[in-house]
């Protein structure tokens, strides 16, 4: 489909199915839409996903005939809803949990390799939250690289759009009717009854995040604008071991928690457990209980950052070689020292509303993966469950928005402009949402956040800085607006002055960001 003018200055081209994102969810739904014989076209912002930068592996019950530890689909179940603070969907955990190996197994007739503990047998981990050794990977700690590589090379066959950021949906009658679009050749329109949102994360409202530099939550922001309200975006993840720079900001390595299911020990600068006595399961606990504990640790002593130990693990550099090297470029030898780590935002557990098959409120319009809220993270993400559920919804995505393609037909050729945003400089934006909307939040940093928020200028959207700024902006505004709300302290939103859980807020509440709608030019 080459590109062609058309009305107001913008090319015009058409589809059956438009995915935003080229990360496991989003490769995943395309090719499956391209097996029911869609066109699909994919459209990637940038180079790099949060995929490929996944180390731990793939939460996965293996079949009875490739384990023996007892491991159960009910097991992993009653993980997830433990580790997700009450607010998961028990049947949609449930469902993508039981349809798990289904969908490794068809990734890995695609081409991926797992690591073996013997030949036909794969070599199973432990991290935190999960009661059993199911979680498989590849390459040590490598495993998001692998299924990057794996589904790129079964999608080289499809279109895939380069440099092209998704400016906006299109809306006609209440239904998807296409996407704006800007590429290397200007703004655009591609036409098409089904839109998926497989846009990753939103690490990049913070100073520091493990993720990559597209991850500015772009899905939610799109969402949004077309009308669509968003569910426990205050959830946010803070991994608990991000490598510490006193100097770093932007995206920061991972230190995997295989390390600690490997024996590795949380400490600080004393040599002091820092979990002891905070949680049965200790260092492997769920990851909102240690960064938790990492943060009051750090805010009891002044320090820093804490430390890993990771020195009694044998073998070091073999078995976790994408640790290792972000060590050593640090100037760090993970077998000598411990290595200092510190909480960094890693994962939106909420996002647009969905069931199971990605279908949302709108139609047309699906999501999956991390963008998406099935209701299998609730309050709080189970360690490696992130790659299971992009697998398993993105491919179930693909075939629902394959099958809404072939029953709706072409949609209509609206002519949209280029829109108008509140957008922050993301500086500024950054470092407000570090101070008030990180690891710990209180009523007061809050308000003065959404304040702040509320005084962003409006900007027309004609770059990828315009439209990320934008982004970032509405994405931050309903974060705080729900975080403020929440007045309590679930899974990995934690308020000061709300310390404890409170029964009656067990409820997951879809939340709009105030301000979307203003039309005043501002500043």
């Amino acid at each position: 489909m080459t590109p062609s003018c058309g009305g107001a200055g913008m090319w015009r081209q058409r589809a059956d199915v438009v995915v935003i994102g080229t990360g496991v969810a989003g490769l995943a739904a395309a090719l499956a839409a391209h097996r029911r014989g869609r066109r699909v076209v994919l459209l990637s912002k940038v180079g790099e996903t949060a995929t490929f930068y996944a180390q731990g592996g793939i939460a996965v019950v293996l079949p009875d005939a490739f384990h023996d530890d007892g491991d159960s689909i009910e097991a992993h179940v009653a993980d997830t809803l433990a580790a997700g603070g009450g607010l998961c969907d028990p049947d949609a955990v449930r469902s993508i949990v039981a349809d798990g190996y289904r969908a490794v197994a068809e990734l890995v007739a695609a081409g991926a390799h797992f690591d073996e503990a013997a030949p036909g047998r794969w070599a199973l981990t432990r991290e935190g939250g999960h009661s059993r050794r199911r979680i498989i990977h590849s390459g040590g700690d490598a495993t998001g690289a692998e299924v990057q590589r794996a589904l790129d090379y079964a999608a080289t066959h499809l279109d895939v759009r380069r440099n092209h950021v998704a400016l906006e949906l299109l809306v006609e009658s209440d239904a998807v009717a296409g996407v704006l679009v800007l590429s290397d050749d200007g703004p655009g329109v591609i036409y098409a009854p089904s839109v998926i949102l497989a846009t990753g994360g939103l690490g990049h409202l913070y100073q520091a995040t493990t993720n990559p530099e597209g991850s500015t939550g772009d899905g939610v922001a799109l969402a949004m604008w077309a009308g669509l309200p968003v569910t426990d975006l205050e959830f946010v993840q803070f991994h608990p071991t991000m490598l510490f720079d006193v100097h770093g900001g932007g995206r920061r390595p991972l230190i995997t928690e295989a390390l600690r299911g490997e024996g590795a020990k949380l400490v600080d600068a004393l040599g002091d457990p820092v979990t002891e006595g905070v949680h049965p399961m200790g260092d492997l606990a769920p990851r909102d209980v240690v960064a938790g504990a990492i943060h009051a640790r750090m805010s009891a002593t002044g320090d820093p950052c804490v430390y890993l130990d990771a020195r009694s693990i044998t073998d070091f550099a073999r078995r976790f070689p994408t640790v290792t090297a972000a060590c050593r470029q640090a100037g760090i030898d993970p077998t000598r020292q411990p290595i200092p780590v510190v909480p960094g935002a890693h994962y939106s557990c909420g996002g647009v509303q969905t069931d199971v098959f990605g279908r949302t409120d709108l139609v047309g319009l699906f999501a999956a993966g991390e963008v998406a809220r099935t209701g299998m993270h609730g309050a709080n993400r189970l360690a490696s469950n992130s790659l299971l559920e992009g697998l398993v919804v993105g491919g179930r995505a693909g075939d629902s928005a394959a099958a809404h393609a072939q029953d709706a037909g072409p949609r209509p050729a609206v002519t949209p402009d280029l829109p108008v945003r509140p957008a922050m400089a993301r500086a500024d934006l950054q470092r407000a949402m570090s101070l008030h909307a990180s690891v710990v939040r209180s009523g007061d940093g809050l308000r003065d956040l959404v304040d702040l928020l509320d005084q962003a200028c409006l900007r027309k959207i004609g770059s990828r800085t315009d439209f990320e700024d934008a982004a970032l902006t509405s994405t931050a505004t309903v974060v705080a607006a729900a975080a403020a709300a929440r007045t309590e302290s679930r899974g990995c939103h934690h308020r000061s002055d709300f310390p404890d859980v409170d029964p009656a807020q067990a409820v997951s509440v879809p939340r709009a960001a105030a301000g979307l709608a203003r039309s005043a030019v501002g500043c």
